[in-house]
């Protein structure tokens, strides 16, 4: 039988099934968010190196967020399935630790404010990014190996705007099985954990929080965590309903239009919550307009 099959060497990406009108229409808002994305985005990377007060573990963290998340809208744009998928996973797993650690970081300031500064030590933060990154890449790494190991002689088509790794899994002809269950515990090691380990982080934040005398340290307080909490919301929340849900035919569009939030508007939105709600991004922001207008 073997020799009878011929083999697949690449895919045809189904995508949405809209008019051309409509895909142009789609073609245009998507790309204003994307430039966005990268404007936003490089805006926050700007003001982090160009204003020493914002040279903190916070922001430290929040400008590896912003090089995620304009990796991550761009690592659609490849062809290559090899990189695509992997840029893709790698990227989606490294912003899952980094909000962890973001997490960590206003649990100290908050229950610890005295040793803030001994605890988050730039050694510390430092290690926390590159351990961030380093996990991710071995996650994504092992998973692709997994990949592509498999056999592909079905259907071309894959019914999704890139390479989503359990939509290909779909037109295999192997056994899956090993690759199922290692999504399936990356899922639960990348958004169960970290999202457990977030909430614990959060119910001691709330506690020191409320033990706060003043309505306007408290109120201090709770706003620089508020954004974080935007952010992990959105992202986890979609997450959730993309790699923990049981599968099923129905929820394909639907799943496709949640991973339209993951590539555009997610990292979009990141930026604008930690631009338009953070009051040193915009103090920073004006800071810099007026050196350019005394130059």
């Amino acid at each position: 039988m073997e020799g009878n099959q011929s083999w697949i060497a690449e895919f045809i990406l189904v995508g949405f099934q809209l008019s051309e009108d409509m895909e142009l229409v789609l073609f245009g808002i998507f790309s204003l968010l994307y430039t966005f994305n990268l404007l936003a985005n490089g805006m926050i990377l700007g003001l982090i190196c160009l204003d020493p007060r914002l040279h903190t573990p916070m922001y430290y963290f929040l400008s590896h967020l912003a090089i995620i998340d304009i990796s991550y809208a761009s690592s659609n744009l490849p062809n290559l399935l090899a990189n695509l998928m992997i840029f893709n996973l790698t990227f989606a797993s490294i912003e899952c630790l980094i909000l962890v650690v973001m997490s960590y970081d206003r649990f100290v300031a908050i229950c610890h404010p005295l040793q803030y500064m001994v605890i988050m030590n730039w050694r510390v933060c430092t290690f926390l990014a590159i351990a961030c990154w380093a996990c991710g890449f071995s996650l994504a790494i092992v998973q692709v190996t997994l990949f592509l190991r498999l056999p592909f002689c079905g259907p071309q088509k894959v019914n999704h705007f890139f390479c989503e790794i359990q939509s290909v899994l779909k037109v295999t002809c192997g056994d899956i099985w090993i690759n199922e269950m290692f999504l399936f515990a990356e899922g639960v090691f990348i958004l169960v954990g970290p999202l457990s380990l977030m909430l614990v982080s959060y119910v001691h934040i709330l506690w020191a929080i409320l033990k706060i005398q003043s309505k306007e340290g408290r109120k201090k307080a709770f706003s620089t965590c508020s954004s974080h909490l935007c952010v992990v919301g959105f992202y986890f929340g979609i997450a959730m309903m993309v790699y923990l849900a049981p599968d099923s035919s129905h929820r394909e569009e639907q799943k496709k239009i949640l991973f339209l939030f993951y590539t555009l508007f997610n990292p979009l939105l990141n930026s604008l919550v930690y631009s338009i709600r953070n009051a040193q991004v915009k103090a920073a922001f004006h800071r810099i307009l007026q050196k350019k207008r005394t130059v």
